[in-house]
């Protein structure tokens, strides 16, 4: 049969990524108190393609990830692009996993357990070198500190999301990277809570009033403190409660690292 995929192309135009996205897999992924858990992803895979093809062949995207069924996890993802490489005459490689990952999670104060969901993602690519991102998502509490201050009862407070990404040179677990986010927050959110829980949180929230900034910066010194964690973005959303639009904040280690080199610089030029 005609392969139209590999028909030659006279556009002079390459393409950065071509592929298959939105398909859902069974993926296993490694838990920090051992074993695998069993989840379901989102993925995306792409390749470049050259200027003289016509397109890409669609199929073997799957037949790929179909040869890693049961065996799809973190450890092979570089084992896959190589083989995306390969089967698609390809200089570049991609894939973007999401997927909720579940945590129990213990309620304050009655220490009643009940399953929490954070939607993770691996973003890896491979040209040359293997790059892998881990994204998390973590939702939180934020009390506003100026409405504390300025108002006689209490401060409007709402769920806020922080999205840590970050690349390591040695493994960095999605539950630490939870627990950044949360400490970094006014206070955690939870599944469930009895009587005596929301009492707690609600006030422990507010003896830590957070702007979107603060959250953001609190958790960049955290991140800082890890060794395994060699690059970093930080994106708090806060979804107000008493606006009709959302406040957020963003860093980067790429940002840290320019206002410490500029602040040696000032210093060695005094």
């Amino acid at each position: 049969m005609k392969d139209v995929q590999s028909e030659r192309d006279h556009r002079n135009i390459p393409l950065e990524k071509v592929g298959v996205e939105g398909l859902l897999y069974p993926i296993k992924v490694m838990q920090k108190s051992g074993g695998l858990q069993e989840t379901i992803a989102k993925i995306s895979m792409s390749v470049d393609l050259p200027h003289e093809f016509r397109g890409t062949h669609m199929s073997r995207f799957i037949e790929v990830l179909d040869s890693y069924s049961h065996r799809i996890t973190l450890r092979n993802l570089e084992r896959m692009l190589d083989e995306l490489k390969n089967v698609l005459n390809a200089q570049t490689a991609h894939i973007e996993m999401e997927f909720p990952y579940f945590l129990i999670k213990e309620a304050p104060i009655s220490r009643i357990p009940s399953y929490m969901s954070y939607i993770c993602k691996f973003k890896a690519s491979k040209s040359d070198k293997f790059d892998f991102i881990l994204e998390v998502n973590t939702p939180v509490q934020t009390v506003c500190p100026c409405s504390k201050e300025i108002s006689d009862y209490g401060a409007h407070n709402q769920r806020a999301n922080v999205k840590i990404e970050v690349r390591m040179s040695g493994l960095v677990w999605i539950e630490d990277i939870v627990k950044i986010a949360e400490e970094s927050a006014s206070s955690p959110v939870f599944s469930l809570l009895k009587r005596e829980d929301e009492k707690f949180v609600t006030e422990h929230a507010h003896d830590n009033p957070r702007f979107a900034e603060d959250v953001a910066r609190e958790a960049t010194l955290r991140l800082e403190r890890n060794p395994k964690i060699t690059w970093y973005r930080v994106t708090v959303v806060s979804y107000e409660s008493i606006h009709n639009h959302n406040a957020f904040a963003c860093v980067s280690k790429n940002t840290v690292m320019r206002a410490r080199n500029g602040e040696k610089g000032q210093q060695g030029g005094q």
